[in-house]
């Protein structure tokens, strides 16, 4: 269900980046138009694939299921790689283009449209100047994380795919624990107020503190929004913080066999957690040295550090809660 949401998403993007190029066929290399065409094929093709074949453990032609899965799983990262790269250049382009003059940055775009294939010795030509150009171009670029998370879920999917190939599962030894949906037993209703709350609340957080921070010109609107935004986050951190230790506690007490049976996809699971973890982790270090070492220390300043803090606490306790409950026999 997640990889065929993504994969709308991505679907649209191709849409509207095959729109964009569309509008420069005239000075701009064929090969920008076909790009999105055949990842879009791809979407379809593999989203179909893996729907299909997601379940299957193959013990026949070993290797060469093994060989089309891996230059599967490839293309994803070469996709995902090539997605961020755009949406980092654009970002760029978009600041580089706030901080110099129009005449500057219409001579690097032209350098660098040369670069690239356009044809066209006029940067004119090559401008979006009409609104359904500007639709297009703002589309696509919108939706570009929807576009990196397919890819990253297709790779997680195909490798747990290509582990499993020849795979022999001991039914014996596995546990079958059927959930149950239960909206109003004891306090999962109450957990999922909660959580609907919080996140309806962190939206809202979220687009004042853009709102007023690329709006206003005056800085204590913006440092008004920046407190705001700091003292929500700092909040949300704490609470999941107790929770998660809250749950490490409640399982010494429930004492369950762990399951130390060899499984792909936990496995990937506990990597991807802590892969993800790393790149926050180091966000957080280099903020609290920036902090540490700038001299105006003042209370956005202490609001930063104590978040910064926070979330390497936050993700600790988070990950060694997850990693527990992933190991455990059901009861």
């Amino acid at each position: 269900g997640g990889l065929i949401l993504f994969a709308i998403f991505s679907l649209v993007m191709d849409v509207f980046k095959i729109g964009y190029y569309s509008s420069f066929y005239s000075c701009l290399s064929a090969i920008k138009i076909i790009y999105p065409i055949v990842q879009a094929i791809f979407v379809v093709v593999q989203t179909y694939f893996l729907w299909v074949s997601a379940k299957d453990c193959i013990h026949v032609h070993l290797n060469v299921t093994r060989c089309g899965l891996m230059l599967t799983l490839t293309t994803n990262l070469a996709v995902w790689m090539s997605a961020v790269t755009d949406e980092s250049v654009h970002k760029a382009h978009s600041k580089l283009k706030k901080n110099m003059t129009e005449e500057i940055f219409r001579w690097l775009l032209k350098e660098r449209s040369q670069r690239v294939g356009m044809r066209s010795s006029s940067v004119e030509e090559c401008n979006c100047n009409s609104q359904i150009c500007q639709i297009f171009k703002n589309g696509y670029f919108w939706l570009y994380p929807f576009n990196i998370e397919y890819s990253l879920f297709a790779s997680a999917m195909v490798y747990v795919m290509w582990k499993n190939v020849g795979r022999f599962i001991d039914h014996h030894s596995h546990h079958i624990q059927r959930l149950k949906f239960r909206l109003f037993r004891r306090t999962f209703f109450v957990g999922i107020m909660l959580g609907l709350i919080i996140l309806v609340s962190g939206l809202g957080v979220l687009i004042l503190y853009e709102v007023q921070v690329n709006s206003s010109t005056e800085s204590s609107k913006k440092s008004q929004a920046l407190t705001m935004y700091y003292i929500f986050n700092i909040v949300c951190l704490s609470l999941m913080s107790l929770v998660c230790i809250g749950g490490s506690v409640i399982y010494r007490f429930d004492k369950r066999d762990m399951d130390r049976h060899k499984n792909p996809t936990r496995t990937l699971d506990v990597a991807l957690l802590m892969g993800a973890a790393l790149g926050q982790y180091a966000i957080s270090y280099y903020s609290i040295v920036a902090i540490v070492a700038s001299t105006p220390r003042d209370t956005i300043s202490a609001l930063n550090l104590t978040y910064a803090l926070l979330m390497i606490a936050q993700h600790t306790f988070q990950n060694i809660f997850i990693i527990e409950g992933l190991h455990r026999q059901p009861p």
